[in-house]
């Protein structure tokens, strides 16, 4: 990223992480533009939030109209197996965060962020942003140009990809990628009748291979599940006999939804651990899932997009190379504390830790450590401290160091 004065902002893209940057950006004087290709899947993935979104949402003036059609969320509940619930409450974490966040319809939730970025004075253009490479440099086609009718001249000063799974740059520029251990695919429709446990938690089943969501939205309950893609080759290859045909073979899945309806179309959702290794270039940067995507286990998407946008715009104001790399720096490690938090669930060492803890509780290491982790450990599930050096150090110590017998074994996601 070389130093120079940015004026103008073409983002790519009008999802979450496009209109928060867009918003902040035009709301600070900036001339800023963003491409809406008007093409939004029925369902999208990112429909439960963690309470340090709920700071931003309050920046941005849409709090108080997204809690008008959403459900609010005190907590999450983790079914491990049978006769083995653990339960997470906000309320339990002593950090500053809210005690809450929500479960939101994301076709409303998305539409209400694109009205706050119009309002802001940000200009959306009616049309997919393209781009093209000459060398090491990258550039909006005419077309685009075009469609931009003039509000970036020869070219805007910065471009954005916040195209999500799409990775227009990425893809363009042949950026490097990082995958994780998993191959996993994700399917999930809304149901009417699905069981909920706890009023309002997301609820995360660990089931015979993979794990279920059950998040309770507006008159139905998404119900997904994430499991590796050639479990589902036995039921074909369309994603709506893949999902009907896993629902009614897995036992878990299978009581879940006895008696259910399902009420929308299956949406399949895939490269779930995917990490572009560069984050900014020459006049380019990325944002949101265009730069990289972890797992939906932990509901940090959302939360790591808008959460990227507020810090892409303090290096754009800063305009310095040191800010954007530092941008860049910062948005890869908090990809990958996301990262490692999921494998621990997935590997079964975060539950083992859990399930140790409470059993030290009247020894005198217990009465040591427990205090210790009660404090740090939780204020990385809301967001507060995913990113904090000491709490994910600690959370790393844990469970490498701490004797967790049997645990990790009987919890492990298959």
């Amino acid at each position: 990223m070389s130093t120079r004065k940015i004026e103008t902002i073409a983002i790519l893209g009008d999802g979450p992480a496009a209109t928060t940057l867009a918003t902040l950006l035009a709301r600070r004087g900036r001339c800023v533009g963003l491409f809406s290709a008007g093409e939004r899947p029925g369902l999208i993935v990112g429909e439960s939030l963690v309470p340090a979104i709920v700071p931003i949402l309050r920046e941005l003036g849409v709090e108080e109209e997204i809690a008008s059609f959403s459900i609010r969320k005190p907590g999450a509940t983790f079914v491990l197996g049978p006769a083995d619930r653990q339960e997470f409450r906000f309320e339990d974490v002593h950090g500053t965060l809210p005690d809450y966040a929500y479960n939101v319809p994301r076709h409303r939730f998305d539409a209400v962020l694109r009205e706050a970025c119009e309002r802001s004075g940000a200009k959306t253009i009616q049309a997919r942003g393209r781009v093209e490479r000459s060398g090491d440099q990258l550039r909006l086609s005419r077309e685009s140009l075009d469609a931009a009718e003039g509000l970036f001249g020869k070219g805007p000063d910065l471009l954005v990809d916040a195209t999500g799974r799409s990775r227009t740059v990425a893809r363009v520029m042949n950026l490097p990628t990082t995958t994780g251990d998993r191959k996993d695919v994700a399917l999930f429709a809304h149901h009417e009748g699905v069981q909920v446990d706890v009023e309002g938690h997301v609820h995360t089943d660990r089931l015979e291979r993979g794990w279920s969501w059950r998040i309770p939205l507006p008159g139905c309950t998404s119900l997904g599940f994430v499991v590796d893609n050639d479990v589902l080759q036995r039921f074909g290859t369309k994603a709506e006999a893949q999902y009907d045909g896993y629902l009614a073979q897995e036992k878990r899945l299978k009581a879940l939804t006895d008696g259910a309806k399902r009420i929308t179309p299956v949406f399949k959702y895939t490269n779930y651990q995917l990490i572009t290794r560069r984050g900014v270039g020459d006049g380019w940067a990325l944002l949101g899932d265009a730069l990289g995507f972890v797992d939906p286990i932990f509901s940090s998407g959302l939360y790591l997009a808008m959460d990227g946008a507020k810090n892409l715009a303090r290096a754009i104001d800063r305009e310095s190379r040191t800010a954007f790399q530092r941008y860049e720096r910062s948005a890869l490690a908090h990809i990958a504390a996301w990262q490692a938090i999921a494998g621990y669930f997935y590997d079964g060492r975060l539950f083992g830790l859990f399930k140790i803890g409470d059993q030290m509780t009247d020894r005198l290491i217990g009465r040591i450590v427990n205090p210790h982790a009660q404090k740090h450990l939780p204020q990385i599930f809301t967001g507060e401290a995913t990113d904090k050096f000491y709490s994910r150090n600690l959370l790393d110590f844990m469970v490498r160091h701490i004797p967790l017998g049997d645990s990790p074994r009987d919890l492990k996601v298959n």
